[in-house]
């Protein structure tokens, strides 16, 4: 079966770089899967998992948003932060979670704090929902 190369970065580090046979990710415009030999492109990202299929099984990575660049062997995901699910703290995402609920409860759907809140509870549930 044939692969192409999963990297994800981070300003920091590399985050994941492996051989996969399949890469799930969440776009701006939906959901799309990537095999070897795919169209290049290039797509935002959403606040999601990255799936990479290695053989039978999934491996998952917490991803807040970025971009992702398609070429025919290789996709490189350039990301604000991206997390492995055993590098998840699940008590400090579960409390983000709450902060994030309240201050959404707490403000006008207009303001910039409402809308930032809602960003921070959409990578808190994605950690969560990462890590599992």
């Amino acid at each position: 079966m044939s692969t192409l190369l999963l990297e994800i970065v981070t300003p920091e580090r590399t985050v994941y770089s492996k051989d996969v046979n399949m890469v799930i990710i969440r776009g701006v415009e939906g959901e799309m899967g990537i095999l070897p030999n795919h169209v290049p492109t290039v797509t935002p990202l959403k606040i999601s998992a990255v799936t990479a299929k290695i053989g039978s099984n999934y491996e998952n990575i917490a991803v807040s948003g970025g971009f992702a660049e398609v070429r025919h062997e290789k996709v490189v995901i350039l990301a604000e932060s991206a997390e492995l699910p055993g590098e998840i703290d699940v008590d400090r995402a579960e409390l983000a979670k709450k902060r994030a609920e309240e201050r959404i409860r707490n403000r006008n759907k207009e303001t910039v704090d409402y809308h930032r809140a809602e960003l921070a509870l959409q990578r808190a549930l994605n950690r969560l929902n990462t890590r599992g």
